[in-house]
Parts: C-alpha cells; sequence; structure tokens
C-alpha cells in the first residue's frame, strides 16, 4: 500500500506541475507557431553567413523566436548549414532556439522562481559567447567542409530541394500576412503540431519530476551533489548538471519541470541552470548529431556544449552572487498538489479558450485554402512545409514528409507502424483517380492535384513536380528532360522503388540506371545511383525495384 501511496502522489505531482504552468505553454507554443509561420527561413540563411558578433546577435534573436523543439531545431540548423551557413553559426541558433524562448523562460518561472527565468537569458548569452570562442578552435574548417558535402550529397539522394520557393507564402509582406485568416491558420498548425511533437518529452518530463519530487530520498541527492563544500560543490554541479541531462533522455521543455525537482532535492544553482540548458546534449540527439556530422564532429559538439553549459552555468551563479540576486529558496513542494482558485486558474482556463480557437484554425486549414502547403509527421506528428522538408518517403502509394532523418529512418525500419497516422498525401497507384504525373527530372510520380513542387507550364503542356528543385531545374532548361520528342507521359510504366531511398520510380522515367549482378535498378536521381555504385551490396540487401 505504501508504494501505491507513493505511486499516486508523484502522478498528482506531476500532473498539478503541468497544471500550474499550462497556460504558460500555451502562450508559449502559440508565439512559436506564429513565428515559424510568418518569418521566412530563407532570410534566416542569409543572415547567417558568418559568426561576426552582428551576425551572432541577429541569429540569437531568430533562434529565440523560433520553436522549442530540440530535435526540430537540430534539423533546421543542419538545413541551414547545408544550404551554406556558417557552422558556428548554424550551432549558436540551435542553442538559441532550444534555451532562450519564451515558453522556456515562463515554465521556469512558474516551477523554479524569477531567478531561473533571469538565469535562463543571461547564461544563454554567456553560453552562445563561449562557444563563438571556442569552436573555430575545436572544429576544423576541412572536417566541416567534408561534412557539408556529405548532407548535400545526402540531399540530392533524397530529392531534397536545394532551394525551396517562398514566394507564395511571403510575397504578401510580414504584416499581410499577420492580418489575414490563412497566416494564422498556418501558425495553428504550428502550434498544435508542436504539442504534439513534444507530447511524449512533456508527459516523461512532468511524470519523472513528480517522482523525483516525491519518491526519491534526500540521501539520494547528497550523495549526488555533493553539497556543503562551497566553490567547489558549485563546480561539480554545473559538471554533472549536463551529464544527468545526458543520461535522462528527456530533452525540449520537458526537462525543465525535471530541473525544479533537481533543486529541490539539493542541485545547486547553477547546476541547475546547466543542467535547463543541456537538453541539447541529451544521449538521442547525440547520436543524431553522429549521424549528421561524422562521429568525430559529434564528440567534438557533445564535449563543447557541456563545457559551454557547466561554464556558463557556473557563471551565472557566480555573477548572480556578485549583483546580490539570491538564488530562490528550496520550495517544500513545487506546486501545490491540489486545485485553488487563483490567478493560475483564471490564467489557465483563458489558455484553453485560446486553445480550443487555435485548434478550430488547425482543423480549418482546408477552407482557408493553406493545409495543401503542409504534411504531418508520421513519426512525431509535427507540421511540416513540403517544400522545406528535410526529407520524404513513399511507402504503399502514399507520399510522406518528415520533419528530420531522425523521423525519417524511424519511419523507413518499420513503415507499416506509422503508416496508419493521418496527414502525408496519397501518391496513387496505376488504377488511381486521379491519374499518376511524372515528375519529368527526377522520374517520381506525383499526385497531379497536389504536387509537392507545384506546377509549370511549357509548350502548351502542364508539368508536375516532386519538389521546388525539380521544378527550377526543367524551369532553366526543359527540352534536357523532355527528350527528342518534346514531351512527357502523364501515365508512365509500372511503379519501383529506389533501392537507395526508398522513393517510388516511374520505370520509363527513372533518373538513373545502374547494372548490379545481371539485374538493372532504377533511382529517382543520379545521387542515388552514385551512392549505389559505391556500395551495391549494402543497398541491394534493402529495397529492391
Amino acid at each position: 500500500m505504501a508504494f501505491l501511496d507513493t505511486a499516486w502522489r508523484s502522478v498528482l505531482e506531476g500532473f498539478f506541475m503541468f497544471w500550474g504552468t499550462l497556460w504558460a505553454l500555451v502562450l508559449g507554443f502559440t508565439l512559436s507557431g506564429a513565428v515559424q509561420a510568418f518569418v521566412s527561413r530563407r532570410e534566416m540563411q542569409k543572415a547567417m553567413g558568418d559568426h561576426r558578433p552582428a551576425t551572432v546577435v541577429r541569429t540569437g534573436l531568430l533562434g529565440a523566436a523560433s520553436s522549442s523543439c530540440s530535435y526540430a531545431a537540430a534539423a533546421l540548423a543542419k538545413s541551414l548549414f547545408q544550404r551554406g551557413a556558417d557552422f558556428t553559426t548554424s550551432m549558436v541558433f540551435m542553442l538559441a532556439s532550444t534555451n532562450l524562448v519564451v515558453e522556456l523562460g515562463l515554465v521556469l518561472w512558474l516551477l523554479a522562481g524569477w531567478q531561473f527565468a533571469l538565469a535562463e537569458f543571461v547564461g544563454g548569452a554567456i553560453m552562445i559567447a563561449l562557444f563563438v570562442l571556442i569552436a573555430p578552435r575545436v572544429f576544423p574548417a576541412s572536417e566541416l567542409e567534408a561534412a557539408r558535402a556529405r548532407l548535400a550529397e545526402r540531399a540530392a539522394a533524397q530529392g531534397s530541394p536545394d532551394e525551396a520557393d517562398e514566394a507564395e507564402r511571403h510575397g504578401k509582406g510580414l504584416w499581410a500576412r499577420m492580418r489575414s485568416v490563412s497566416g494564422w491558420a498556418d501558425a495553428a498548425g504550428y502550434a498544435v503540431s508542436d504539442a504534439t511533437m513534444l507530447r511524449r518529452e512533456l508527459l516523461i518530463g512532468y511524470l519523472v519530476a513528480g517522482i523525483l519530487a516525491v519518491a526519491v530520498p534526500p540521501a539520494v541527492y547528497s550523495a549526488l551533489f555533493f553539497p556543503g563544500h562551497g566553490l567547489l560543490t558549485d563546480a561539480w554541479d554545473a559538471l554533472v548538471g549536463p551529464l544527468v541531462a545526458f543520461a535522462s533522455f528527456v530533452c525540449s521543455i520537458g526537462n525543465v519541470p525535471l530541473a525544479a525537482a533537481l533543486y529541490r532535492g539539493g542541485l545547486g544553482f547553477g547546476g541547475t541552470v546547466a543542467f535547463v540548458f543541456a537538453d541539447l546534449i541529451a544521449f538521442p540527439l547525440v547520436a543524431v548529431y553522429a549521424k549528421l556530422y561524422g562521429r568525430r564532429i559529434a564528440v567534438r559538439v557533445f564535449l563543447s556544449f557541456w563545457a559551454v553549459m557547466s561554464a556558463a552555468g557556473l557563471a551565472t551563479d557566480l555573477l548572480f552572487r556578485g549583483l546580490g540576486i539570491a538564488a530562490p529558496a528550496r520550495p517544500a513542494e513545487i506546486v501545490p498538489a491540489r486545485f485553488e482558485w487563483n490567478y493560475t486558474a483564471w490564467l489557465n482556463l483563458a489558455a484553453i479558450a485560446a486553445a480550443v480557437v487555435l485548434y478550430w484554425l488547425y482543423r480549418g486549414r482546408d477552407r482557408f485554402g493553406t493545409a495543401g502547403r503542409y504534411a504531418k509527421d508520421p513519426v512525431c506528428g509535427m507540421q511540416v512545409e513540403k517544400a522545406h522538408a528535410p526529407a520524404t518517403h513513399t511507402h504503399a502509394g502514399h507520399m510522406y514528409w518528415f520533419c528530420s532523418d531522425r523521423c525519417h529512418e524511424k519511419f523507413t525500419a518499420d513503415p507499416d507502424h506509422y503508416a496508419a497516422e493521418p496527414g502525408s498525401e496519397p501518391m496513387g497507384t496505376e488504377d488511381a483517380s486521379p491519374p499518376i504525373a511524372v515528375d519529368p527530372v527526377c522520374g517520381m510520380r506525383v499526385d497531379p492535384g497536389n504536387p509537392g513542387g507545384g506546377t509549370l507550364a511549357h509548350d502548351g503542356t502542364e508539368y508536375a513536380f516532386c519538389s521546388p528543385g525539380c521544378r527550377e531545374a526543367f524551369a532553366r532548361d526543359p527540352q534536357a528532360y523532355l527528350g527528342a520528342d518534346g514531351g512527357s507521359p502523364s501515365h508512365g510504366g509500372p511503379a519501383v522503388r529506389d533501392p537507395v531511398c526508398g522513393m517510388e520510380v516511374d520505370s520509363e522515367h527513372a533518373a538513373a540506371r545502374c547494372q548490379h549482378e545481371g539485374r538493372e535498378h532504377l533511382f529517382c536521381s543520379t545521387g542515388c545511383r552514385d551512392a549505389f555504385a559505391a556500395r551495391p551490396h549494402e543497398f541491394s540487401q534493402g529495397h529492391r525495384g
């Protein structure tokens, strides 16, 4: 019975932590969705070409205004770096977008005290400045360029567009977009999908925080955090805080309730600040870095992030003491584990009403003419703008768009597990209606009613494209893709699967072909063909044409 009582009190503690921060979460997700809907990624990329002080400040502000999801931030930083942004600045964007965001500060304030909210922004600026100082000495330029080349080759193999066309989305101007219902429908889509995407992190974060607050004896914290030794304890906590984050597997905003529970248990102020910063070195994200940039760079990212996060946490602690800003008292309870009719309840009711409006806008995107530009990542639930999707995949006649390579790999490992999730667009089959169109550039089969890359008319014929990159390549030199007869049929041969990326390719219009062991393999692009030619045995055991 004692175990059941402890478990129940832990669940209640976690729930009331969530209740105490509900309005802040809704506000934060709404602001994040608005920024994602109204701010152009192309302009972000242009602003990040170097790591001079003005560029770093501008990048930090852009990151602070974007989504707080660690995985989405890592994917966007990778995309920006791949397309020419400076590596240091790309990492600064990632640090800012997960540590200098409004919802993080609000939740920290509510659960741990205003001092932590202030420390998030002050320490975040210190952390970014330290990283900018050490990064050129930690990451060799030759390794970074090799990583950029691998990313570009991988993007070409996956058929990802190298330059997205945002004229339709941003041609009206920022203020015109903000005054339009369709613009706010886009923002609602991002807000709802971000909340959906982070539901696991939030659930685990609040639940584990409840367990830490109720069930873990004080002696455990005393043994782990080495209290009572002055500056030595402060330095130890700042070093161990990020390591706890690495082992916790919880990232994004989900680690804030954990931070509150650890601070209550005895982790020092600086160590708690460092723990909050360290969501970017949770183990699953370090594995993502290894896949994106290679193991050598991933190890350097982990060690450099750990160093600057620990140093920034300790520096913030010492700075606040010097300024006379006392750390908040360790609370007997993080939040009252009961309902109270106070300002939090009123704010939560207002937040629930706002969430209902956001969901109505999200569900009504078809009426507002915005749904066709977006898809739902079937793995994490994130809203993905098709023109910017880091990865795509076709399975059982459907096209799926993904927010990151991590989600793409999870899907391809077990597509039937995720394929039942709604949100991506049907591609059709040979007998489908409407008829299948064939992208004349890459040979991919696309839905002519809703092509991912739009359409383009040439000599009286309208052609559909899988991506803006293919459409732009066709516009530059149509005859290079139309052949001697000057045309491209709307129907092709049977669909086959590219053995490298898994994309369905029309057998009569494949972009490349290759013979291996007496069998012809077809590819969506020359990048996939070259990857196959370099390692044929690796890919011939996977998807077969």
